[in-house]
């Protein structure tokens, strides 16, 4: 069975998450908004950390030998100003799509193992993911505008 790839994956995937949003929000502490709820998003990613943990125990985590075809990356640091907010929220939503539809595999493996446990953990963390997304994707919206079009933008 390879379900322990994929409950290694989900489980680096949520921790690289929960990390990335904190390092969003100390990096734009400036904007009220993107450091509060970046920290509140991380904590939820934080919970899905804790929430795996008796899954990994029970079906492992397996290593893949091809991590860079297989891995959540996280930022390196937070860049400066509206387009560095830009792409950073780009980065945590691309990490948030990575993690959304790992859980959306391992919600098919719940169910085809009839894993009432992991289907209950799928189930509430697929949904905060979703959540996440959502939040993101708002938020892009909202700063596209300022960062790109608006005189006097910085870089």
């Amino acid at each position: 069975m390879n379900l322990a790839v994929y409950v290694g994956l989900q489980h680096a995937a949520s921790r690289t998450l929960a990390d990335s949003f904190r390092q969003v929000a100390e990096g734009h502490a400036a904007e009220p908004d993107v450091h509060h709820l970046c920290r509140t998003l991380a904590d939820l990613s934080d919970t899905h950390v804790d929430r795996l943990a008796p899954i990994a125990d029970r079906y492992g985590e397996q290593r893949v030998d091809e991590p860079e075809r297989l891995h959540a990356q996280g930022l390196a640091q937070p860049r400066s100003g509206g387009v560095g907010l830009l792409r950073d929220l780009q980065d945590l939503y691309t990490l948030a799509s990575f993690t959304d539809i790992t859980w959306t595999v391992l919600g098919q493996a719940a169910q085809a193992t009839r894993d009432r446990e992991l289907l209950d953990v799928v189930r509430a963390c697929h949904t905060d993911t979703q959540r996440q997304l959502l939040w993101l994707n708002t938020r892009v919206k909202q700063a596209a505008p300022q960062a790109l079009v608006a005189s006097g933008a910085a870089t």
